[in-house]
């Protein structure tokens, strides 16, 4: 395995190489990975539960046998069923609970090792591919680039790069994966069903390549002290195809060491 990969330039040519950290050789742990995006999902649910009495707000009683129906409690001075599940205005038969566990939670040192790991997946190209990403055979991974990328302002300057590496097949795939979802999620705020393409990463929070990148589908940025493992391992799958800058490898391994 080579310690160092090329720094590849804005017109696509290599300018020069640099040591990868040492974070980028650390061991795979699938497991783990998919523990940390669980966890950070479920993180983000609101707990919900039903009010213990819903449905229970009434003194209905049955009226017992002998009289050809159902021995369910009925409202007094009728016959209207109430209190029990599968009547109109009874209560649920298995409702959420308050007290019900949704968050996975999981511990800080193995955040943390799934974090390195998820960053040392971005290199090896056999979980690149198997994600589903599209990169021709020439390109080594990671993928790192010069600081210069940083600058770019426009969209157009921006796909000029992504041609340059030949990555804008990467892109047609994830735009050709936008699909409608079915089932009442639709009018719920979650109507399309987005691939995730490319992960920029650059050492800067909100540099101007940040804009010109939002206008491609699947495509996301991250500075890299706010990296995490969703970000790197969508759905708990390893192997995002991601760009480093220059500058953002080199405080990986002020980082991690």
């Amino acid at each position: 395995m080579p310690n160092s990969v090329p720094i590849y330039s804005l017109d696509g040519s290599i300018k020069g190489e640099i040591p990868l950290p040492s974070v980028f050789y650390e061991e795979i742990r699938p497991d783990l990975i998919r523990r940390a995006v669980i966890s950070s999902i479920t993180a983000r649910i609101q707990p919900k539960g039903r009010d213990p009495m819903a449905g229970k707000r009434t003194t209905a009683e049955s009226l017992g046998v002998g009289l050809d129906l159902a021995r369910v409690p009925r409202i007094k001075g009728g016959l209207r069923a109430a209190f029990v599940p599968n009547v109109v205005g009874g209560r649920l038969a298995f409702p959420p609970k308050v007290e019900k566990i949704i968050h996975e939670r999981i511990n800080k040192k193995e955040r943390r090792i799934a974090l390195k790991s998820a960053i040392a997946a971005t290199r090896i190209k056999e979980l690149v591919i198997k994600r589903g990403h599209k990169i021709k055979d020439g390109i080594s991974l990671p993928i790192v680039v010069s600081d210069e990328i940083k600058n770019l302002k426009k969209a157009k300057e921006f796909k000029d790069f992504l041609s340059k590496l030949s990555l804008l097949e990467e892109i047609d795939r994830a735009k050709n994966n936008i699909k409608e979802r079915p089932g009442k999620g639709k009018y719920r705020g979650r109507r399309w069903k987005k691939a995730k393409s490319i992960l920029l990463v650059t050492d800067e929070i909100n540099p101007p390549i940040r804009l010109s990148a939002r206008n491609f589908p699947g495509v996301d940025y991250a500075s890299v002290d706010l990296l995490n493992v969703e970000l790197l391992a969508p759905g708990g799958a390893p192997g995002r195809l991601t760009i480093w800058t220059e500058s953002a490898i080199k405080k990986l391994e002020e980082i991690f060491g």
